[in-house]
């Protein structure tokens, strides 16, 4: 593998949950993220089971309400499957919050009820709350320069140049 220039090659040791900072840089990218990945996921879907919703329910409910227009089935679905755990996963919520009525349709498109409008918005609240627990001692520079570097490792192995 041929060093790019302006970087410095650094061995990687194995993962290791009580690295010490110094030993950071060694440590595997993919163990990192696939770990705070995990805990965040189980954390936020925990909560909302707590309450009988689901993270995907969340993301259909924002997805309708956020857009120009109201989207069908097929622009929620393609838009949101990417997110989800299986490639069914997001059809069938839409399906569930339309039984739930949480959702309506207006003719092809998707539409919220005041009973789904009051639901996203006490999901909000919740998921303010859960991301501020999750951000507790990091500041707004720190998360914006971990994403910034995440989004350059994606775009290192995609291809893709940064901005």
């Amino acid at each position: 593998m041929e060093q790019l220039t302006g970087t410095t090659l650094t061995d990687q040791a194995p993962a290791d949950p009580a690295a010490t900072d110094d030993a950071l840089a060694t440590q595997p990218v993919g163990y990192w993220s696939g770990l705070a990945h995990a805990a965040v996921t189980r954390h936020l879907r925990d909560a909302m089971a707590r309450i009988d919703v689901t993270q995907p329910q969340y993301w259909v409910l924002n997805r309708v309400h956020g857009g120009p227009a109201a989207p069908t089935r097929e622009e929620v679905v393609a838009q949101l499957t990417p997110l989800a755990d299986g490639p069914q996963d997001i059809s069938r919520v839409v399906d569930q919050l339309l039984h739930r009525g949480w959702l309506g349709e207006e003719g092809q498109r998707l539409v919220l009820s005041a009973e789904g409008e009051a639901a996203r918005l006490r999901l909000r609240e919740l998921m303010t709350g859960l991301r501020a627990e999750v951000h507790r001692g990091i500041s707004d520079a720190e998360y914006v320069a971990a994403l910034k570097v995440l989004r350059a490792m994606v775009a290192n192995i995609e291809g893709r140049a940064t901005a």
